[in-house]
């Protein structure tokens, strides 16, 4: 956690100048060379001769290289105490459901945690005060030493179950299992009165102008579990993401109370909490969020990973850092919880194809800087190994795709032209901590126009010819 890190080596200069002429074509150019005036100088680099035969190089060491789960469990970490200690705030806020994404976000936390009371008893004296300062700094503790890690968990993480009438019995149990196993101070409220406020605000709508009677305004939004049609699935979408922005502005409005309403006797020094977003990487490109829920926030330790990984990190977690509940988190369907709760709505039904379909998608798209037929090409060949594709929700009925071929490029069309409709969300996107290549494009550095045509005319028809070429070359009809 240290700001600079000094490692110190004593180096043979003979052994790096021999090492430097073994190099030929180094050699005939210093050779070839006009040559320089050299002035003598009586001062010197190395030891005096008999000073160096009492000393030795230092012995190589080997490189030491994380692993891929070590590397999204320090990095992000590491960012997030920096974060918080340079901000002068209270400590963190996070909206914790029991998934997959917040799961994550917070086991990070944890591991922050854990790393600073591992400083407070490893490496030099002014590492050691420099990080107990911090640590009093936060908590607003003058005297405050953690005893442990979860002792410091407590003090700097709130986390809240934010229920509605979806949210289902087990997510509400992995919430508050994580909760106690890494000893963050755990919350739960119901938003299904916000959600009823809004409605009924927009019930009591009056209308002024525009040739549209008062009366004739449909006031009354309903939820249908299987919408048949546009009008339909509009009040679905409309009633799915007031749930999910009430759910963000709860978030802010107790991240600034929470350390008033709970700190007690032991400081006055007020202060509010930073709020965490939990949205990865593939939610990001495939725009399966809503905007401004509780993706927005100040930060998003895991924006920059996608679901994949955090699945494998949160095995590794459960495992590695002693948070055993992760493993339960990382084995449960993917599911919003806005229509219904975990098992009746799952994410990638709603999304109409796969995390693991999503990776590969989002890889080819940025990692390989792939357009839509490029995609296809690429992922027919790596996809052509038995696998099941999840079914189109674009293309159904008699439009569903048939033949393999078909069904890779209706996968490609789905995930660009909603990678195209969604783009608006992107220049809104939370600070990420960004160390992976397949990262979505961030909104301060990705300078494109983020609004792109969603039909792709060209490209989609050279990816039907493809199609159809490669029918034709089988022989089929």
């Amino acid at each position: 956690l240290d700001e600079v890190e000094v490692v110190v080596a004593t180096v043979s200069l003979s052994d790096v100048r021999a090492f430097r002429a073994s190099f030929i074509a180094r050699s005939s150019q210093a050779a070839s060379a006009a040559s320089i005036p050299r002035v003598e100088v009586d001062f010197a680099l190395t030891l005096p001769y008999a000073d160096q035969l009492c000393s030795a190089p230092s012995r190589p060491s080997p490189p030491r290289l994380h692993s891929a789960m070590e590397e999204i469990a320090l990095g992000p970490s590491g960012w997030l105490w920096d974060y918080l200690r340079r901000s002068g705030q209270r400590g963190y806020f996070l909206p914790l459901s029991g998934g997959a994404d917040s799961s994550s976000t917070a086991a990070l936390v944890a591991v922050m945690c854990q790393r600073v009371v591992e400083g407070l008893g490893a490496g030099s004296e002014r590492s050691r005060s420099r990080v107990l300062a911090d640590v009093r700094r936060v908590t607003k503790r003058a005297d405050y030493t953690p005893p442990d890690w979860r002792d410091l968990c407590g003090k700097v993480l709130v986390t809240c179950y934010m229920a509605s009438e979806f949210s289902g019995a087990e997510t509400r149990a992995r919430a508050a299992l994580l909760a106690e196993q890494i000893g963050c101070l755990h919350t739960s409220i119901s938003i299904d009165g916000m959600r009823s406020a809004v409605c009924e605000t927009f019930a009591a709508m009056e209308v002024h102008s525009g040739g549209v009677r008062s009366e004739a305004v449909r006031r009354r939004p309903e939820m249908k579990t299987k919408p048949r049609d546009y009008a339909e699935l509009t009040q679905n979408l409309a009633l799915q993401n007031i749930q999910a922005r009430s759910r963000m502005v709860m978030a802010y409005f107790m991240a600034q109370l929470m350390p008033w309403a709970t700190d007690g006797d032991e400081t006055t020094a007020g202060g509010s909490l930073l709020v965490l977003g939990s949205a990865n990487v593939d939610e990001a490109l495939r725009g399966y969020y809503t905007k401004y829920d509780c993706s927005a926030a100040d930060l998003n330790p895991i924006g920059g990973v996608n679901k994949r990984d955090l699945k494998a990190f949160l095995e590794w977690a459960g495992r590695e850092r002693g948070i055993g509940v992760l493993a339960r988190v990382a084995d449960a369907p993917p599911s919003a919880e806005l229509t219904g709760a975990e098992g009746a709505q799952l994410d990638e039904e709603d999304m109409g194809m796969s995390y693991d379909e999503l990776a590969a998608l989002g890889y080819c798209r940025k990692v390989e800087r792939c357009g839509p037929l490029s995609t296809f090409l690429k992922l027919r060949d790596r996809w052509a190994d038995g696998r099941a594709l999840t079914p189109s929700i674009r293309a159904r009925g008699a439009a569903a795709p048939v033949t393999f071929d078909e069904q890779v490029a209706q996968k490609v069309k789905d995930f660009y032209f909603y990678h195209a409709i969604n783009r608006h969300k992107m220049t809104t996107l939370t600070p990420s901590y960004h160390a992976e290549s397949y990262s979505p494009d961030d909104n301060r550095f990705d300078l494109r126009p983020f609004l792109q045509n969603a039909r792709f005319d060209e490209q989609f028809k050279a990816i039907d010819e493809a199609v159809a070429a490669a029918k034709a070359a089988r022989g089929e009809s």
